[in-house]
């Protein structure tokens, strides 16, 4: 497995420590990115620049995306100097971005086509599950597909779960969110009644996580909230797609999730006080203003 040259497009706050992980266990990994500047720490690491996906595909056994919102992941693979232009048969190709089921399978039609397999592998664990290498990845594809590049998944991951054919990790990761939104708006809604009872937030948190309502929101998140600390973990923006892209499946199958509408138009209004480029947590800010706890 090692042998093979990995193609890897997206270096960000996810990408970036995926790849150093890659690079620690001694895969050789190809690096596009939009913005040069932000794979150079990567390249003087070792890694190989390619200036088009086109050209990264036509010289990687396994290509990786994990980049921005539906309409990048399309012209990504679908684009002139696209990943599908240019990529030989044999190729695996992995989508880790978080994107539309029926965009993965549109991907996987068409990589057949050129003998290509394809696998949707979205993550989660954010920032921190990236940099400690912990996280959660939800799979759609062929088994043994899967199995074949498990190692590549294991350098980053901890949790690797197939979950069904082509789609079928976009969905599991959609229930992610889906589950995160409510999770994180209970947090913060406990937090702001705390607030108004008068009880020290820190205090509280020692009680409440450690029972029933004990969850990851509360231990990675509820304690940024209350330093005040709004730093990108995932970013508003990045989970405002996410939920969009939910509340859009969900219309296909005639699904109400009201909880879920809610908290997505909560998030809005944090991007109209424009702090989209925040972490997620900021939902606190929205809750805040209602509860008129900060004028």
């Amino acid at each position: 497995m090692k042998s093979k040259k990995i193609g890897w497009i997206g270096t960000g706050l996810m990408g970036n420590p995926m790849v150093k992980h890659l690079l620690n266990a001694g895969f050789n990994v190809n690096v596009h990115n939009r913005t040069k500047q932000k794979a150079q720490d990567l390249i003087d690491l070792g890694c190989t620049w390619y200036p088009t996906p086109g050209q990264l595909a036509a010289n990687s056994d396994i290509v990786v995306t994990i980049i921005g919102s539906p309409a990048e992941v399309e012209a990504c693979y679908f684009g002139s100097e696209g990943i599908l232009k240019a990529v030989l048969p044999g190729t695996i190709l992995i989508d880790m971005t978080t994107t539309k089921p029926t965009l993965s399978i549109k991907i996987s039609e068409q990589a057949a086509l050129k003998q290509v397999e394809f696998i949707d592998a979205p993550v989660s664990g954010g920032q921190v599950g990236a940099i400690n290498g912990t996280l959660s990845v939800m799979i759609g594809g062929k088994p043994a597909v899967v199995e074949s590049v498990r190692p590549l998944f294991e350098a980053f991951a901890k949790n690797i779960v197939h979950q069904g054919p082509a789609g079928a990790g976009q969905h599991t990761k959609m229930c992610n969110q889906i589950t995160i939104a409510g999770t994180l708006i209970g947090v913060c809604e406990g937090l702001i009644y705390g607030v108004k009872a008068g009880l020290d937030p820190n205090t509280l948190l020692e009680s409440i996580s450690k029972g029933a309502a004990g969850c990851w929101s509360l231990d990675v998140l509820a304690p940024k909230i209350v330093k005040g600390d709004y730093s990108p973990g995932f970013s508003v923006d990045n989970f405002v797609k996410d939920l969009t892209i939910a509340l859009e499946e969900a219309d296909t199958f005639k699904l109400s999730l009201p909880g879920l509408a809610l908290v997505k138009q909560l998030y809005i209004s944090i991007q109209a006080m424009g702090k989209g480029s925040c972490g997620n947590q900021a939902l606190y800010l929205a809750l805040e203003r209602l509860a008129d706890i900060k004028n």
